[in-house]
């Protein structure tokens, strides 16, 4: 489970850390940084999937994502006594995003490139990468140092040179996370891949959910819903199907679901509902009922991940589903690390009435994300190599 999570000069927030649960809801008024915090997350993400740089490209290019205001925020300025201001940098101007776990840390740097005549001089180059053995850094308990193209491995007392012509775009998790040769890299790579987004699950007319689909064996939902049935016929067999049943139940009393296959190895949908003389296909449920049951193959998932993120799951919801929705999402962290993005009062009060919930509410104070009420005792313990 990661135990903390940092960032540093990444569009509203110009230093962030914060201690993480089982179960951790962030909250915030409009424009509190809710989705800056959550690309930030999904950015290192990028990392171990080789595509930090075109997610930054989409976001506008690094320069774009640069935290906009001055280096530092003095108190006197935070207490208007001085106006806002800026002045000569002391430090390189970085992008810096890292984790850590009881176990593990990891830390990366982006910056801009030296100036040269390629056309792809504007690609952000990765100028750090860090592995450390433990919750907080320390030069002693480094374990694996990228600096530029060079990457060092420390074996006993000794550090071993295992790269030395990386290239600048690519973070080493895409060439040494050897199991052999580099342990702990192909550790971290796994991990962080093992981790799932869910946001805006498509629920249009046209949405690949409503339609049959070819069916195999599918523990791990697509992103944007297609294999629903699937997936759901999965959890019947090889999943929780009770929590399955209860899930629905909890949600639309006296309902049930059942999975078809037809001739053709297509998979459909039909929901029974106390009423109804026939079952509701796919194609007929309204947004909100298609939303919840995506979210439902998702969090049951028989290969439940090391984290799992969920932004605004509220969205195309009754708000007389959302404390089913709680029970579901409650129910999923005893299994793998949640995270969920919302700003839907009652969603929000039914999970933290949790005793496992870590409410990480956020605001903005001249223009920076923080958490609200966090003091330096409430912070991890952080800090970036140098």
């Amino acid at each position: 489970m990661i135990t903390a999570f940092a960032i540093n000069n990444y569009r509203s927030v110009l230093d962030l850390k914060m201690s993480l649960g089982s179960l951790n809801v962030v909250t915030g008024a409009n424009g509190s940084g809710k989705s800056n915090l959550y690309r930030a997350l999904r950015l290192l993400a990028d990392t171990a999937q080789g595509g930090v740089v075109n997610s930054l490209a989409r976001e506008g290019g690094l320069e774009s994502t640069f935290w906009a205001g001055p280096e530092t925020i003095s108190d006197r300025m935070k207490s208007g006594e001085v106006p806002v201001q800026g002045g000569p940098r002391k430090d390189a101007v970085r992008l810096r995003l890292g984790f850590a776990t009881e176990e593990f840390g990891y830390a990366v740097s982006l910056g801009v490139p030296k100036p040269s005549p390629s056309l792809f001089s504007l690609d952000p180059e990765i100028k750090r990468e860090c592995i450390w053995a433990g919750p907080s850094y320390r030069p002693a308990n480094l374990l694996v140092d990228r600096k530029g193209p060079m990457v060092r491995v420390r074996e006993g007392r000794r550090w071993n040179v295992v790269a030395q012509h990386l290239s600048s775009f690519t973070s080493m998790f895409d060439q040494i996370s050897d199991p052999t040769s580099s342990p702990v890299v192909f550790h971290m790579r796994e991990l962080i891949r093992s981790w799932r987004f869910y946001d805006h699950f498509r629920t249009d007319k046209a949405a690949p959910a409503r339609l049959p689909q070819l069916g195999t064996r599918t523990p791990v939902l697509h992103h944007d819903g297609r294999d629903l049935a699937a997936a759901l016929q999965t959890i019947f067999e090889i999943g929780d199907h009770k929590a399955l049943e209860e899930a629905i139940d909890n949600a639309f009393p006296g309902a049930r679901i059942r999975i078809d296959r037809h001739e053709d190895g297509r998979f459909t949908l039909a929901f029974y509902q106390e009423g109804l003389l026939r079952p509701l296909t796919a194609s007929e449920l309204s947004d909100g009922t298609l939303r919840y049951l995506l979210l439902v193959a998702a969090l049951l998932t028989p290969r439940p991940p090391g984290m799992m993120v969920l932004n605004e799951p509220e969205t195309s919801l009754h708000p007389d589903l959302l404390p089913a929705l709680a029970k579901l999402i409650i129910h999923a962290s005893q299994h793998s690390q949640i995270w969920v993005v919302s700003h839907a009062s009652r969603l929000i009060a039914a999970l933290n009435s949790d005793p496992g919930c870590c409410a990480i509410e956020l605001e903005k104070v001249l223009g920076q994300t923080e958490v609200l009420g966090q003091g330096l005792l409430d912070q991890p313990s952080w800090h970036w190599p140098d």
